[in-house]
């Protein structure tokens, strides 16, 4: 059992370098030498946990969907207890992000202008977008929008031109535009679809 802890934590600090170079050098920029380096483990090490810088990128893809997701969702939690208002809410998870440290930018959009089409990070990226999609769909669905499917997608723009241009311009203004367009998406579709209904 010790030997498994120990192995997680390697794993671990290993993940929590890479992130830090891929997120300051992008995807690209960071060899595997250096995250070894910079994580203080062997060689034999890191490949015995990750056999390919690849499978290094797409567990740390995996990782921050687990997390980014996280938030998202607790940000949409924290704005009530209506679909509409947790829809508009789930914006606030930008602003966090942005007070905390800035924009970074996003990993998923990095790694899809980044990684190989027939990759595992593009592979994670896709899996992310479709899980978030999915999520956002079953919101809106929820919300009584006329077409969940094109609102989810709407949203999902904004959410990643908020964060493509946050990084850009690193203005949290961009995040508060892209909210209140949220907003406006949100209110036109379901009050069509209310209209519509009577």
């Amino acid at each position: 059992m010790a030997t498994r802890v120990r192995k997680t934590n390697t794993e671990q600090r290993i993940l929590d370098t890479a992130a830090g170079l891929f997120h300051r050098h992008g995807l690209r920029g960071v060899g595997v030498d250096q995250v070894i380096a910079d994580s203080g483990v062997a060689k034999s090490t890191l490949y015995a946990h990750f056999r390919t810088k690849d499978d290094l990128i797409a567990a740390y893809l995996r990782r921050t969907d687990e997390s980014w997701t996280g938030r998202l969702q607790e940000a949409a939690e924290a704005a009530g207890d209506e679909p509409a208002q947790q829809l508009v809410g789930l914006f606030d998870a930008l602003l966090a992000s942005f007070d905390r440290h800035g924009f970074f930018g996003c990993p998923f959009i990095s790694a899809a202008v980044e990684a190989e089409l027939d990759s595992k990070a593009h592979a994670a990226t896709v899996a992310h977008t479709r899980r978030r999609q999915e999520w956002l769909t079953g919101l809106a669905g929820a919300a009584g929008a006329a077409e969940p499917a094109a609102l989810a997608a709407h949203l999902g723009l904004l959410i990643d031109g908020a964060l493509a241009s946050g990084r850009l311009l690193q203005d949290r203004a961009v995040v508060d535009a892209a909210k209140a367009a949220a907003r406006a998406a949100i209110h036109a579709q379901t009050t069509r679809n209310t209209t519509t209904a009577t």
